[in-house]
């Protein structure tokens, strides 16, 4: 039998990279023991890195499920990644999770990535608790870390828990809510004992317990006035309002401990079950077409929200059931793909062992293998109607490629679109321009790990190239232009001949063809054909090859054959008109220019806007958001911005971050273009 909806407990792991959630939710598994031995990121033994590339970078690049009991609950545990190049799987994991558990690091506090995921959060109206992890560093700070959360998130982040001992020197934490305080010896199970709260700690405990009462009493006013009047408020009052405020975002505790050391990862776990809301207590799935109810006895309504590409098992999903009962052995409809889909083995996976499920119940997550039709994005029902789940807005690939397949072309691109079901951040695309095939991701690390995936699990290879800069070129002033072909060479020949005029339009104007033949100089059947030849011209400016844009054509006189006319060749009349006029109206090229939003830590500024000069950035404006961090927005041509991430990366110590869309296009300093067009006749040269 499946769990039932109110005793599940759907939590995201969601934080900054390096904060420590993986080993969090190594000792959370220990704990709870659904895992033998406590896994650590450095010796490449944790249960959610378990492929290659996770472990020799020592980070997440996957979200992994882990499903285990706690205190008579079922808690679903997805351990996310935090580096930003993989934010689609943390922002899958959210859309499906109730809870999200925001693991800090003691040292540095809120950070950027932790502060930008807390917003999507809100967005999905996910309840928040924070754990302060890392306290055994140097330089770690519970209380400055707490300021940090205060600062970035408000005055409702409130403390749950506070550490005894600092530093290396922690042994325990303080309850604040039962004001009781636990040591713990050694990193084993049972390590954990009470003991008197220290003295010297007595005055602090006591100080954050009013806090942490002032914050619930505002969920509750019976509370409030029972708490004003002095009256004692136990456990069970105080944990009802703490999970009633915690909910909806009016409240979020923030505990504390050293994962790597499974210090108060108990506590943590008695905190996800009592604060933390169930999918029962969250409420129903409000969507445009229906409200899904967590009920056993309704139609089945499963999402997909994680698509796992494995050579050897197939496809994995993973899927949230919002109503009714997912059971093996049984048939559904894919209501995105309209197909039946046939569901054999349902899987539950506990650390790196995956087990057999007979079903799975509303609000529970779990993992099937081997649908033929059913990607991320997907929703499975018993009936084929149409529903659909709110997009989530990923952001934008940033960092692109050419790409050229070694070997099998076939193989590489079959094995490209395997990893893309897997993440919807990658584009994969041909550049009608330049005709090279493009992979893009979110970084340039993004880029390298789909092609080390690509190569481990299918191996199949991609020789990666800098991309080219999508010039295209326009022109300034009006011209006039003649364009004549014939040809009379035995049998019949060929004559068109045409007469435009060109002008310039607003910048993303775009192309217009205007028909000014009176007379019947040219027949109007030929017109289009005229049109086509202009279209084909435009296609290669004079000055480096590249597309033209925003240019309107008047085909104004003209004269033909009225046997040798034909659609070709006033084809050719057209384009020869426009290869002429284009020479004539004062060409020019245009560059992308990108909108950058760089977020920084404060004493990087004058650094980055120095390089953004060099880059010949125009910056547009900054302010301080919070947490020691700085939003610039600024204006840069793309051509500058290839290889921006590792530059970032060293100007901030790694703490700065960037998204990048694009703008509009500009015309390219003359000194520059030289060089545009001396490259663009290098690599005409060398593909001749």
């Amino acid at each position: 039998m499946h769990k039932s909806a109110d005793r599940i407990r759907n939590v995201a792991l969601i934080g900054h990279r390096g904060s420590g959630k993986t080993s969090l939710h190594e000792a959370l598994l220990f704990e709870a023991r659904a895992t033998k031995r406590l896994g650590s990121v450095v010796d490449g033994t944790t249960v959610s890195d378990s492929e290659p590339d996770e472990q020799a970078r020592q980070m997440s690049i996957s979200a992994a499920l882990s499903s285990f009991e706690w205190a008579d609950r079922k808690l679903n545990l997805v351990d996310t990644p935090g580096e930003p190049s993989f934010v689609a799987d943390a922002l899958g994991a959210m859309r499906v999770c109730e809870s999200a558990v925001f693991v800090v690091n003691g040292v540095m506090g809120v950070e950027v990535t932790t502060r930008r995921l807390w917003e999507r959060a809100e967005e999905l109206d996910i309840a928040r608790m924070v754990f302060v992890n890392m306290l055994d560093r140097e330089r770690a700070d519970f209380f400055r870390a707490l300021e940090s959360l205060k600062e970035a998130f408000g005055a409702h982040v409130v403390a749950t828990e506070i550490p005894i001992g600092s530093e290396h020197e922690i042994s325990g934490v303080i309850d604040l809510i039962d004001m009781k305080a636990y040591r713990y010896d050694g990193a084993g199970l049972d390590n954990c004992t009470e003991v008197a709260i220290p003295d010297e700690l007595q005055a602090t405990a006591e100080e954050y317990r009013e806090k942490l009462m002032d914050e619930i009493c505002e969920v509750s006013d019976s509370l409030m006035e029972r708490y004003l009047e002095g009256e004692q408020i136990d456990h069970d009052e105080i944990v009802a309002a703490l999970k009633e405020g915690t909910n909806h975002g009016s409240l979020f505790p923030v505990t504390c401990g050293v994962a790597t050391r499974n210090l108060a990862t108990n506590r943590l776990l008695d905190a996800i079950v009592e604060d933390l809301p169930s999918p029962v207590k969250h409420g129903g799935l409000e969507l445009a077409e229906i409200t899904l109810e967590h009920r056993d006895d309704a139609p089945l309504y499963a999402y997909v929200f994680k698509t796992r590409a494995d050579p050897f098992a197939g496809r994995i999903n993973l899927f949230r059931v919002y109503q009714g009962v997912m059971r093996h052995d049984t048939q559904v409809m894919n209501t995105s793909t309209h197909h039946k889909e046939r569901i054999g083995q349902l899987l539950v996976f506990s650390g790196k062992e995956s087990g057999h499920a007979e079903e799975f119940g509303p609000g529970d997550i779990g993992a099937v293998a081997k649908l033929k039709e059913t990607r991320a994005g997907d929703w499975l029902a018993e009936r084929d109607e149409p529903i659909s789940m709110p997009r989530i807005d990923l952001p934008a690939p940033v960092m692109a490629f050419a790409m050229e397949a070694v070997g099998d072309e076939d193989k590489v691109y079959t094995a490209l679109r395997r990893l893309q079901e897997e993440d919807a951040t990658i584009d994969l695309h041909r550049d009608e321009q330049t005709g090279d095939q493009i992979i893009a991701g979110l970084s340039q690390m993004h880029v390298e790990v789909i092609i080390d995936r690509l190569k481990s699990r299918f191996g199949a290879e991609v020789v990666l190239k800098p991309p080219r800069v999508p010039y295209q070129e326009t022109i300034r002033r009006p011209a006039k232009a003649h364009g004549r072909h014939k040809k009379q060479s035995g049998g019949r020949g060929q004559f068109g001949d045409c007469h435009i005029s060109i002008e310039p339009r607003a910048p993303g104007a775009g192309f217009a063809f205007i028909n000014h033949i009176k007379g019947g100089v040219i027949p109007t059947s030929f017109i289009p054909a005229v049109e086509k030849g202009v279209v084909e011209a435009m296609q290669s400016g004079p000055i480096a090859g590249c597309p033209v844009k925003d240019v309107a054509v008047t085909v104004f006189d003209g004269s033909y054959h009225t046997v040798d006319s034909s659609e070709m060749a006033f084809k050719l009349a057209g384009s020869i008109a426009m290869r002429e006029a284009m020479t004539a109206a004062a060409p020019v090229l245009l560059e992308p220019i990108m909108r950058v939003t760089l977020s920084i830590p404060e004493d990087s500024v004058g650094d980055v806007i120095g390089d953004l000069n060099s880059r010949r950035g125009r910056p547009q404006g900054m302010e301080g958001v919070g947490g020691g961090l700085t939003e610039i927005k600024a204006e840069v041509p793309m051509a500058e911005m290839l290889t921006y991430a590792p530059d970032l990366r060293s100007l901030t110590g790694g703490q700065g971050d960037y998204t990048m869309a694009f703008e509009r296009y500009e015309e390219v300093p003359t000194h520059l273009q030289q060089k545009v067009v001396a490259k663009a006749a290098e690599e005409e040269a060398v593909n001749a």
